[in-house]
């Protein structure tokens, strides 16, 4: 591991969720917070661009959700205890966001678990 400008180690591939990714997913965060509610699921259903107006996402941000790019929304400071609100609407479960996250099928994924639960 190799410390990044702010001293710290840096994981190759892992967006390391600090105090700077935070602040920066603060509204995003708080928009997949909401997906708690059921009223809410199925407004942000209704109209995406207007439930992203109420929590005035960015533009980088908007255009994660919009592709449902998990590695792009945890890059646009996703914490992804928050996304799992966001994936779950659309019915992707924890391998499937993984799968996402480490660049591999689910199969490739969930095999890889598997390979390393037997360790």
């Amino acid at each position: 591991m190799a410390p990044n400008e702010r001293g710290r180690d840096e994981i190759p591939g892992m967006i390391i969720f600090d105090g700077r990714q935070a602040m920066k997913g603060y509204a995003l965060n708080k928009m997949c917070f909401s997906f708690n509610s059921q009223e809410n699921r199925e407004a942000f259903r209704r109209d995406e661009d207007a439930y992203c107006d109420k929590f005035s996402l960015t533009a980088e941000q908007r255009r994660a959700v919009k592709d449902r790019n998990v590695l792009a929304l945890l890059s646009a400071g996703g914490n992804i205890y928050y996304l799992a609100k966001f994936a779950g609407i659309f019915g992707l479960n924890v391998q499937q966001i993984g799968a996402q996250q480490t660049g591999m099928s689910e199969e490739e994924f969930k095999a890889m678990l598997v390979r390393a639960g037997g360790q």
